[in-house]
């Protein structure tokens, strides 16, 4: 699966009682399938994938996989603490349609870089029915560079979304990692193939009509609807690198990323997306000043108020972002006058 582009992490609506409101997830997924994205990310850290029950989660994996455009790259965060239920949660997530899984360490393990980190990632790779993104954990907990790199080998493991994201430990996980190539399927434009993109051109058998229906007694085959033929070719990647941070992103690209995996786009998708636009033009200082723009923002709401900052920030510029779940709380008035203030120049 390729994975070159913005990727926007998804917040979980709730009603005002903390019930799941999946009428307004519906709605956002439909509003961000316009946007330049080119893909979308159900549960990351943003989604609160730990304060949801399986019955909820399904719910939600279904939802925006039914609502999404077929072109949008789905990615199905798991965030399970054992080996069994995260696979059965990466089953799940295929059987709907995603094409890839956004695996995160289970929660006795976070910042751990031995043995058992690995072995719980490669366990998960091995028996999981979509391709696995390492979620690299909170940038002071995350994942070691060794490990990553180690974990790359994997025939099922293809990327890491990292919070992280220096261009230090971008430059070492490319280095390391520089000998793994993979052959993936895209367009004839070079844009990533979805399973479901694929569905949707599957060509139609012809069907047969029964004698019975039929005056003169005859079964006849009828001719499908000529469907429209999806041209595809290959093209051969490497380990492929996220940045899972706004303020990093032209950094991580620089490093070797290939794409961004931001909160912040949850609330500012096309602020976002302007900076991979610049840089993929080939306009450094154009994306600099896209990316500065970025980092005061991404200061306040995605690093400095979390879940509830960017939630508010969605509901700025038309999205639905509410309340989080408790026990994570709503802003104050003061920190919703600190998140219009930032997000004044990212409106879409």
């Amino acid at each position: 699966m390729l994975l070159e582009g913005l990727f926007l992490p998804l917040t979980t609506p709730f009603m005002p009682d903390g019930r799941l409101n999946l009428p307004k997830l519906r709605e956002n997924v439909a509003r961000y399938s316009k946007t330049p994205a080119v893909g979308l990310v159900a549960f990351s850290r943003v989604g609160q994938p730990s304060l949801l029950s399986d019955a909820e989660t399904k719910d939600a994996l279904r939802c925006v996989a039914d609502a999404a455009v077929a072109e949008k790259v789905l990615i199905a965060g798991v965030a399970r603490d054992s080996v069994t239920h995260a696979v059965e949660l990466i089953e799940f997530a295929a059987e709907c349609g995603y094409d890839a899984a956004l695996v995160a360490l289970p929660s006795m393990l976070r910042g751990s870089t031995g043995r058992e980190a690995k072995v719980y990632f490669e366990a998960v790779a091995d028996a999981a029915k979509l391709p696995v993104i390492l979620d690299s954990g909170l940038a002071d907990a995350a994942i070691s560079i060794d490990l990553a790199i180690e974990l790359a080998k994997h025939r099922n493991i293809i990327a890491i979304s990292d919070v992280a994201a220096s261009t230090d430990r971008m430059k070492q996980m490319r280095e390391g990692t520089a000998e793994i190539r993979r052959e993936v399927t895209v367009t004839s434009v070079f844009g990533a193939v979805t399973g479901r993109t694929m569905a949707k051109h599957k060509p139609v058998l012809g069907t047969l009509v029964s004698a019975e229906s039929l005056s003169g007694g005859t079964a006849v085959a009828v001719a499908p609807a000529p469907a429209s033929t999806l041209k595809t070719r290959t093209k051969v990647v490497g380990f492929q690198m996220l940045c899972g941070s706004a303020a990093g992103i032209l950094d991580a690209l620089t490093a070797g990323a290939v794409g961004a995996m931001p909160p912040l786009s949850a609330s500012a998708p096309q602020a976002c997306y302007e900076v991979l636009a610049a840089w993929k033009d080939g306009d450094p200082a154009l994306a600099a000043e896209k990316q500065h723009r970025l980092r005061v923002a991404a200061a306040v709401v995605e690093e400095g108020l979390g879940v509830a900052g960017i939630k508010y920030g969605s509901d700025l510029n038309g999205y639905f972002g509410g309340r989080p779940r408790l026990p994570s709380l709503p802003l104050s008035g003061a920190e919703r006058e600190q998140v219009e203030a930032a997000m004044g120049g990212l409106r879409n």
